[in-house]
């Protein structure tokens, strides 16, 4: 046995080498085109040459292979069907294969272009064991047009190395050396100068290389190779990087027959909230972050979130913002011909802090405003439920912070804001503009005085009375140097409308002008006062 196999993983992968030909066929079909009976091929350009990128079983009859020459390819198959290459289509079925996956396990990872890994430890007696899983996993693929191969070992690169060359082994623990020692060297995918170094040094297969000393190895082809090299030979491992982060708690329900009526549906996933309740409760936990997955026969997964400004430890509570997100969904919740798995995971969970609650009527309260908060965003967004938070500077548009309420209710609720100065005028509005708007002001006086009368939005307003200036300067570490600094005036107008308005830059120092020029002065109405 090998000195790294205790406790060692079992990673399941897969390989799909005709993907982008596969799933050319696949829309076809679907659309209701008819498929010709002719080799096809999907080309790509590379190096100022189109070539050959992926290609079907009859183009491989046919002497086709990936990286001819187009016009090659046409000499020898007249009759080609030829595809332009779609990267991002070609990854968006693969993140679509990849969501499908999830329903094995929550660890998938991507192997680009066309490959994927799957954690299995622990998790492939519920499908009948290994064998029984790679075939659920390759069988369901090719139903839906795709060439698969696959196989299982205790690395991800002996399990990659594999797929290339010998689809559908599994391999013991231990055993890695032994399955990949007759496969070529190009099994590995070190790339072509590495392969084409090997062969040249007579190492055509895996087993030539490895009865090489490493130090040898290393020094002609680097220690990145030797690291791969012994990743497959099952004497090193690295971990996979899943596509999305495990989440803290998880539980699922898997059906027999499909389910479709949303009756059933609910009924479910309120008893998956129930359980999910109970595993957390044990650590005094509860969630901030919940996801519902519901995965369709046909292999589409849908996933619905909410998030809650406090831990959530009640089932009822958790029914209650589903059904709320499930109706706000502007493309309702399709079930197809049904779903045959529904998983609830808690993504983010907190622990819990008890609170006094029976004297306490604060606590009520807020405790009855985070459910109003929470229940509104999973309605509309929880970016759309805002609070205020102050923020230390002098600049206006900057001296209030907007953030989700659901993450920031208890600061917004404890920030200490100015206090207003009793029998006075606001100093600021209470609201300003997105953006200050521009006014024409004829003539004001100078350097520092307000305007007498001015136009704003078409309209001439006289001043009557003045208070001003309030003189701000731009922060010039976060302006770097270039923000001019503002005069703001709070006047009124003949008609008793408040403005505040203010000259951006000073008379003869930020507002020079040029010898025999006037300078250019503007000025802008940042907000209303009420």
């Amino acid at each position: 046995m090998s000195a790294y196999s205790a406790n060692r993983r079992r990673i399941l992968s897969l390989w799909l080498p005709r993907l982008p030909i596969d799933r050319i066929k696949r829309k076809l079909s679907q659309n209701g085109d008819a498929l010709d009976k002719t080799p096809s091929v999907v080309v790509a350009k590379q190096h100022n040459a189109i070539l050959i990128y992926a290609l079907d079983d009859l183009a491989v009859r046919a002497g086709l292979s990936i990286g001819l020459p187009l016009a090659n390819a046409r000499a020898i198959c007249p009759e080609l069907t030829v595809f332009d290459a779609d990267e991002v289509a070609d990854r968006k079925t693969l993140d679509d294969i990849a969501d499908w996956c999830d329903r094995f396990t929550p660890l998938v990872a991507l192997d680009p272009p066309h490959g994927l890994y799957l954690d299995i430890t622990g998790c492939a007696h519920l499908f009948g064991g290994e064998r029984a899983l790679l075939q659920i996993v390759s069988g369901a693929l090719s139903r839906r047009g795709f060439a698969v191969s696959a196989a299982i070992a205790s690395t991800a690169i002996c399990a990659r190395t594999l797929t290339r060359q010998a689809s559908g082994k599994i391999i013991a623990d231990g055993e890695e050396a032994a399955a990949v020692a007759p496969l070529p060297v190009s099994a590995l995918g070190a790339g072509d100068a590495i392969t084409g170094g090997l062969r040249r040094a007579g190492l055509k297969t895996i087993g030539d290389v490895a009865s090489r000393g490493r130090h040898e190895i290393t020094a002609r082809f680097g220690a990145g190779f030797t690291t791969l090299l012994e990743q497959a030979l099952g004497q090193g491992d690295a971990p996979i990087s899943p596509r999305k982060p495990l989440p803290d708690y998880i539980v699922e329900k898997r059906f027999p027959e499909p389910v479709a009526t949303d009756t059933v549906i609910a009924m479910n996933l309120s008893a998956l909230a129930a359980m999910l309740v109970t595993a957390m409760d044990k650590q005094g936990k509860g969630a901030r972050r919940l996801d519902a997955s519901f995965f369709r026969t046909d292999g589409a997964v849908r996933t619905i979130s909410v998030d809650t400004g406090r831990p959530v430890t009640k089932p009822e509570v958790m029914d209650r913002l589903f059904r709320e997100r499930l109706d706000a969904l502007n493309d309702p919740l399709d079930p197809g011909f049904g779903f045959d798995l529904i998983r609830l995971s808690a993504s983010r969970t907190e622990i819990v802090v008890q609170q006094q609650r029976d004297l306490d009527a604060n606590v009520h309260d807020n405790d009855e405003l985070a459910a109003l908060i929470d229940r509104i965003a999973a309605r509309i967004g929880g970016k759309r439920v805002v609070v205020h938070l102050p923020q230390d500077t002098h600049i206006p548009e900057r001296a209030v912070l907007a953030v989700a309420a659901q993450h920031h209710l208890a600061a917004a609720t404890q920030a200490a804001w100015p206090e207003r100065i009793e029998s006075e005028p606001p100093l600021r509005p209470l609201r300003l503009f997105d953006r200050p708007e521009p006014i024409k002001v004829p003539f004001a006086s100078v350097p520092d005085g307000p305007p007498h009368q001015f136009t704003w939005r078409r309209v001439t307003h006289a001043v009557v009375r003045v208070e001003g200036p309030e003189r701000i300067a731009m922060e010039w570490w976060k302006q770097n140097g270039d923000g001019p600094t503002r005069d703001y005036f709070r006047i009124e107008d003949e008609a008793g409308l408040r403005f505040w308005i203010f000259r951006d830059g000073l008379y003869e120092s930020e507002l020079a002008a040029e010898e025999g020029e006037p300078a250019s002065v503007r000025w802008f109405v940042h907000g209303l006062f009420a």
